[in-house]
C-alpha cells in the first residue's frame, strides 16, 4: 500500500484499484502534483482504512470494476466511513445507477490533465478521452508522456513504463493459462486490466490490443458455451508481445542511459 502525504492545500485522496499498473500510475501523478495519497488495493481494505481514521480523504477514487466489495455496496460503505466526494473510475461507461451514486466519473484511459482538472473541480462532472486510435497507431500517445514528464522526473516516467512492460509479461503469461483452462471470464478481466493500465500511462498499442481481448477478440468457450471468435488467438498474443517489445525500444530512444 503506497502512503503518501505532502503538506499543501490540495485534498487528500483515497485512490481504491485492484489493478497494480493503473494504482501506482495514478498514484505517481497524484504525487508529482502535490496531492496526499493513499491506496488500497480492494474494497474492504479502504472501508478498514477509513473506519480507522488511518486515512480521511476529501476525494474517494474508485475503480468500478473490483472482486469482493465494488461498486454499489462500495459507494454506500464510503458513504457511510467518510464525508468525502466519491468519483468512480472506469474503462467502460459504468451503469447509471453506479453514476447516480457517485459525485463524478472519470473514463480510462485519461491523462494527468484529466485527472488533476477534475480533482481541482475545474472539470464536468463526467471527464474522459475516447479510445479511438488515429490513422496510424502509436507506440504512446505523445500528449500523455509530455503530461508525465512535467509532473515528476524522468526516471519516475521511465519507471511507469518499465512497470507496463513487466505487468504485459505477466498478463500474458495468465491469459495463455486462462485459454487452456477455457475460462473466458478471466480473459476478459485480464484484457480489461491491461486496456485500463496501459491506457492510463497513454501505451496506445497496448491498450487497443487489451481492449481487442477483453471484447472478445481470443477464442474461448467457457462451461457456458460461451465462445469468443478470432482465427487465431497467436496473432493476438504475439501483437501484444510486439506491443511490450515496442515499448522497450521507446525506452531505449526517449531515455538513453
Amino acid at each position: 500500500m503506497l502512503d503518501l502525504v505532502h503538506p499543501n492545500d490540495h485534498p487528500t485522496v483515497l485512490l481504491i484499484d485492484d489493478d497494480m499498473v493503473s494504482r501506482e500510475v495514478v498514484a505517481t501523478v497524484l504525487t508529482m502534483g502535490g496531492y496526499p495519497v493513499h491506496t488500497a488495493a480492494d474494497g474492504e481494505s479502504a472501508v478498514k482504512m477509513l473506519a480507522s481514521g488511518e486515512c480521511v480523504p476529501g476525494v474517494i477514487l474508485m475503480d468500478a470494476q473490483m472482486p469482493g466489495l465494488s461498486g454499489k455496496a462500495l459507494i454506500g460503505q464510503l458513504r457511510a466511513a467518510s464525508k468525502a466526494s466519491v468519483v468512480v473510475i472506469s474503462a467502460s461507461a459504468p451503469p447509471n445507477e453506479l453514476i447516480l451514486m457517485a459525485d463524478g466519473v472519470l473514463l480510462k484511459p485519461f491523462t494527468p490533465a484529466h485527472l488533476t482538472a477534475l480533482l481541482d473541480k475545474r472539470s464536468a462532472r463526467t471527464a474522459g478521452i475516447g479510445h479511438d486510435l488515429p490513422p496510424a497507431e502509436v507506440v504512446v500517445n505523445s500528449e500523455t508522456l509530455a503530461q508525465l514528464r512535467e509532473m515528476m522526473p524522468e526516471a519516475a516516467v521511465k519507471q511507469i513504463y518499465e512497470a507496463i512492460i513487466a505487468d504485459i509479461d505477466r498478463r500474458l503469461t495468465a491469459i495463455q493459462a486462462a485459454i487452456q483452462n477455457n475460462d473466458a471470464a478471466e480473459v476478459r478481466r485480464l484484457g480489461h486490466a491491461i486496456k485500463g493500465g496501459c491506457g492510463m500511462a497513454g501505451a496506445a498499442q497496448a491498450a487497443r490490443l487489451g481492449a481487442l481481448i477483453e471484447d472478445g477478440g481470443l477464442e474461448v468457450t467457457d462451461s457456458e458455451g460461451y465462445v469468443n471468435h478470432l482465427d487465431n488467438n497467436a496473432s493476438v498474443l504475439k501483437e501484444l508481445r510486439i506491443a511490450a517489445e515496442n515499448l522497450k525500444r521507446m525506452l531505449v530512444v526517449e531515455f538513453p542511459s
